[in-house]
């Protein structure tokens, strides 16, 4: 008997979690189909016209001056799109790699990475010059975790 209710217990435990998860995965499914966007398309650059006339030309990596200007949110809003860019351009780099192509503008990943090093670089700054030790500790630690 107790045996049959602790089988019973954790089958059933198991059957709602299994529901749940189905209706949440349908749920997610049906969202996807309605609004059409694929997460996982953000690790893939847009298609765009190649014109024989116009180069597509990118623009340069951030410098530290016009970093130093920017408030801290607006920093780690900047990271996470550099993060972003710099994981849809190393997906791309791989794919095409795997499929023996040539990488399209392979300056692009270096002037993303210096960008993230400057981020980087002007937090660690704004955290050494920070009066209140714990609040520098805090945000030495927040920055190493980028």
């Amino acid at each position: 008997m107790l045996l049959a209710r602790l089988f019973g217990r954790r089958l059933f435990a198991a059957a709602a979690h299994s529901e749940t998860y189905s209706t949440t995965a349908a749920a997610a499914g049906a969202t996807t189909a309605r609004s059409g966007h694929n997460p996982l398309e953000e690790f893939f650059e847009k298609d765009r016209i190649q014109d024989d006339d116009k180069p597509i030309v990118y623009g340069r990596s951030w410098k530290a001056s016009e970093l130093r200007l920017k408030s801290w949110d607006d920093l780690q809003k900047l990271w996470y799109v550099l993060l972003k860019e710099k994981n849809m351009l190393m997906t791309q780099r791989q794919m095409l790699h795997s499929q023996n192509l040539r990488f399209p503008n392979p300056e692009r990943l270096p002037k993303v990475r210096k960008s993230m090093c400057r981020i980087k670089q002007v937090l660690t700054e704004r955290a050494i010059e920070e009066p209140d030790q714990r609040r520098s500790a805090e945000m030495k630690r927040m920055v190493n975790t980028l």
